[in-house]
């Protein structure tokens, strides 16, 4: 295999969703594709059943990573125990402990399913409220790229409801809404009175059968897996790309990158589990393997030519990095509010979305967690030393009373918020790990001074009791910024179709082309971006 010679048209590194969505669209317009991710193929059936096996405590603590066993040349992050694979620095660290996984299908194996848009003015933050960045297009050049997304995910969302803010839509949602379940309906009912709109999540999830996929039937364990497929992943469009021609290697470390003479990139190298290299070669070359590993890899492939690292004479790249830090809060309520009735996360709270308070402090969004208590339940009564009959009683009451909500927040571009190589821990293949600086700003700790008396409101509005709130700001996985979007090829890394300034065959589709976080899950954004950009790898095509 090591003499093979491979090559395509495109060979995109990271078969995620935005890579998956990047290789089946140029597939479908005939384009010949190598799609390569660092991790394996995952059996669903196995990952359920590593979840099932899990830990109680882990599965009380919401541990999503285990279940995905790591492999050696291509380590993602785990917290039970950390394998500190993510080195994490700064007056926030605890807010960027990021959960990825390597393998095909990327991270969507375990997420939520949250397929929000942006608003409108989330793409013009510096121009509206003087604040953050612009990004390089605006909303109305990505809405069709969202329903795009929207169609191939497929996404139910609140047809028909008057929801403000909300981003403007020229189509329906493919799917309508999931009905709430008991503890989303009590929630909403509570929380109306005191002036909160909690309101649908559109969700990458189907609401009927849809795509062969069938209808969620609410297992409430999405994360850290879906038991039937219902809920959207990367996998579906990785292997509908793979029906079309082509051709995915998994256990594809790319550690290095070679440019000619005009600086465009003309081969990729990558390991083999064995530390075997390998060379691919392509037209165009699309790196998705998600906003840590994308600025990680082009720092790490410095040449020559490129000295900082490819794409990076801006040395911007690997700085920017955000997510949305969030605060938790868990307590017991005074009524049954039986969390756990469908998908974990159906309802959010949107009235703090928008408004001109954005140039003083954060957006924020207040979400209810509806993901079932019982395990923490079961882990809070045995540490009280009950048996029998009184911790059966025990588990069923607070399975029933408990509650979990939290607060995200909006972060601004900060290049001092940066990823660099580790100058002292390397992997199995001698490749350095990532290393981040984080510190989530005044603009979010202003806003979290009210974001902390919210979640008290709420709290006291339900007649809670053993309130629990994180004195810390906690991670989201909603990873953007380190590959930074812009017009000015000095102060960023890529165009708006995601082009790379430096080198015009190599595009960035990931969500660190994101030039501002908002307060939402920004997988659909990544998903719409990535289709943006195939649609710029097909026009160059065409005029070859």
């Amino acid at each position: 295999m090591a003499n093979e010679k491979l090559s395509a048209d495109v060979v995109i590194v990271g078969a995620g969703i935005c890579g998956s969505l990047a290789a089946l669209e140029l597939a479908r317009a005939g384009i010949s594709v190598l799609l390569l991710d660092a991790g394996p193929r995952y059996d669903r059936a196995q990952i359920v059943e590593n979840w099932r096996g899990m830990p109680p405590h882990n599965k009380a603590f919401y541990d999503y990573a285990t279940p995905y066993p790591v492999v050696p040349w291509a380590p993602h992050t785990t917290f039970f125990p950390e394998n500190n694979y993510l080195i994490v620095k700064g007056p926030d660290a605890t807010a960027y402990k990021q959960g990825i996984i390597k393998g095909v299908g990327g991270t969507t194996w375990h997420w939520a399913a949250s397929s929000w848009r942006y608003l409108p003015n989330d793409f013009r933050l510096k121009s509206t409220y003087g604040v953050g960045r612009d990004y390089a297009i605006t909303y109305d050049d990505l809405e069709p790229y969202y329903y795009a997304a929207e169609v191939e995910m497929g996404v139910n969302g609140p047809n028909g409801m008057d929801i403000v803010p909300s981003a403007p839509r020229k189509n329906p949602w493919p799917m309508d809404s999931m009905p709430y379940g008991y503890g989303d309906r009590r929630f909403t009912e509570i929380v109306k009175p005191l002036g909160y709109d909690n309101t649908p999540v559109p969700q990458g999830r189907n609401s009927r059968p849809y795509d062969t996929r069938p209808q969620c039937c609410g297992n409430n364990n999405c994360m850290p897996i879906c038991p039937i497929g219902a809920m959207y992943h990367g996998i579906y469009s990785a292997q509908k790309a793979e029906a079309l021609g082509t051709k995915i290697i998994e256990n594809a470390v790319v550690y290095s990158i070679e440019t000619d003479d005009k600086n465009r990139i003309v081969a990729m190298n990558y390991y083999d589990p064995d530390k075997q290299s390998h060379r691919v070669t392509a037209k165009t070359f699309v790196i998705a393997a998600n906003g840590i590993e994308t600025p990680k890899l082009l720092l790490l492939a410095a040449n020559d030519k490129n000295p900082n690292g490819i794409a990076n004479s801006s040395d911007q790249v690997g700085r920017n990095m955000m997510d949305h830090p969030g605060i938790g809060m868990s307590f017991q309520s005074a009524e049954p509010i039986w969390a756990g009735g469908g998908s974990v996360q159906m309802s959010s709270i949107t009235n703090f979305r928008d408004g001109p308070f954005r140039s003083e402090h954060s957006a924020i969004q207040i979400g209810y967690n509806n993901t079932a208590q019982n395990s923490r339940a079961g882990m809070k009564a045995l540490s009280m030393g009950l048996v029998g009959k009184k911790l059966d009683e025990e588990i069923r009451r607070r399975a029933a009373h408990g509650v979990d909500i939290y607060v995200n927040h909006e972060t601004l571009a900060n290049p001092d918020n940066r990823l660099v190589l580790s100058k002292t821990q390397k992997d199995a293949l001698g490749i350095p790990h990532p290393e981040v600086t984080y510190d989530v700003g005044e603009y979010v700790r202003q806003a979290a001074v009210s974001s902390r008396e919210h979640l008290m409101t709420i709290a006291n509005a339900m007649g809670g009791t053993e309130i629990e709130m994180t004195p810390y700001f906690t991670p989201n996985n909603h990873i953007t910024g380190g590959t930074i979007m812009g017009n000015d090829p000095k102060d960023s890394v890529v165009d708006g179709w995601l082009r790379a300034h430096d080198h015009e065959n190599l595009f960035l589709a990931t969500g660190g082309a994101m030039a501002a976080a908002g307060t939402v899950n920004s997988t659909l954004t990544m998903a719409a971006l990535a289709l943006r950009a195939a649609d710029a790898i097909k026009r160059d095509m065409k005029h070859a």
